[in-house]
């Protein structure tokens, strides 16, 4: 039993790699200030999609009723245009930051803007854009991971059940799993965030079309997903 429930954990570690997953927290951690924050926001998408998971099992071990494989499909979709949305939100964010507008003030007191590329400035002033901001709870990466664990409960529960004997086993099954998906998710952002901090502080330019290529690829894979659930016919 002890291998089983080791096998939970490394199964929760191994789902929080699919590409949606990875597509969506990349796409948040774009936004992230510090690796720190890149692990707290991969430590609450794991936490959502536990939580999620951890309900929905509870309720189909009790019940003894599967979800819907309809409802299940409709749950994808859902996932699909999620990540479209997260994917459009970091092209729009690269979009705007291209060309930033500065203002100063002349001695005469005239106002006077002009337009800066950061793209094109590697070695531009960090402290002339210091900015304090009060730390808010990421609460987007949350039910980004809520959604992710209702789109993937239907299938972790008919393993669930098929590996366990008993309702115990099988909510200490679906909680190692879960555990494992914050393990790997909390390192995946890390992962994804260091190259990112990297070229943000050496190569501005890299760093804006790494971002854009992240949403891109979030777009895509949604729309992929879409497409996919949409003609398979088992919405309808």
């Amino acid at each position: 039993m002890i291998e089983i429930l080791l096998m939970g954990f490394l199964l929760g570690m191994r789902h929080a790699m699919e590409s949606d997953h990875v597509a969506a927290v990349a796409s948040l951690v774009t936004k992230s200030p510090s690796m720190r924050e890149s692990l707290r926001l991969g430590s609450l998408w794991g936490l959502g999609h536990t939580v999620t998971l951890f309900i929905f099992g509870s309720a189909v071990m009790l019940l003894d009723h599967v979800i819907p494989e309809r409802m299940a499909m409709m749950l994808e979709f859902a996932v699909g245009i999620m990540l479209v949305v997260l994917g459009i939100d970091v092209v729009r964010r690269f979009m705007r930051e291209r060309v930033h507008v500065h203002a100063h003030r002349h001695a005469d007191g005239t106002l006077h803007f002009h337009a800066h590329a950061h793209a094109d400035d590697t070695n531009h002033d960090k402290l002339s854009h210091e900015h304090t901001h009060t730390e808010r709870f990421p609460l987007r990466a949350l039910l980004v991971g809520i959604m992710h664990g209702m789109a993937g409960s239907a299938a972790l529960i008919v393993l669930t059940l098929q590996t366990v004997q008993s309702f115990g086993m099988g909510l200490i099954y679906i909680t190692l799993f879960g555990l494992g998906s914050i393990g790997g998710m909390a390192a995946l952002s890390m992962a994804i965030m260091l190259p990112l901090r990297i070229s943000s502080s050496r190569y501005a330019r890299l760093h804006q079309y790494l971002q854009f290529s992240i949403g891109t690829a979030a777009i895509i894979l949604g729309i992929s997903l879409m497409f996919e659930i949409g003609n398979s016919g088992q919405m309808l």
